[in-house]
């Protein structure tokens, strides 16, 4: 039996977040990655894995530690990780400094899938295309932009990634 093609490893982060109208809160229930891959009629073979559905601010070394193990241990030479915006610089430095000889890239979304308005179908088809093209290293992909994960950082001020150094 052949292997997929790629894995995703799911993390959290905004992309996978829901409202409670009631409590007027953002809190995770489950991922949304089966249902954007299925509107975004994705035909990539992939296998998905959650790790954790968590807040990216919530992230500690010991969850760094646990992806950079996952990406070690997957079969797969490709994959793709959702993740939380605002530590995502951190963990891609980590899986930089990991020295992993695969594809790795980290995507996310600034605003949740369940409020329609998301990016975050754009930025998972554009990490999955990215991951299948790329050389081994660790990236991130937003917005339609592919950064170096080892010279990236989050501009709170625009709301976007921007290559540093």
């Amino acid at each position: 039996m052949d292997l997929p093609t790629l894995r995703v490893l799911v993390t959290g982060g905004t992309f996978d977040k829901e409202y409670h109208e009631l409590e007027g809160r953002l809190f995770f229930k489950e991922t949304h990655l089966a249902e954007m891959l299925k509107l975004g009629r994705s035909r990539i073979d992939l296998a998905v894995e959650t790790l954790m559905l968590i807040d990216s601010l919530e992230m500690t070394d010991a969850h760094r530690e646990r992806i950079v193990a996952a990406c070690r241990a997957a079969p797969e030479s490709r994959i793709v990780i959702t993740h939380g915006t605002d530590t995502m610089e951190q963990t891609a430095r980590a899986l930089a400094a990991a020295r992993i000889e695969k594809t790795i890239v980290l995507t996310g979304a600034m605003v949740p899938w369940t409020f329609g308005s998301s990016d975050g179908l754009f930025n998972l088809g554009s990490a999955l295309a990215f991951a299948q093209a790329l050389p081994p290293g660790c990236f991130v992909a937003m917005n339609g932009r592919c950064f170096d994960g080892r010279k990236v950082r989050k501009n709170r001020a625009t709301g976007s990634f921007e290559a540093v150094g």
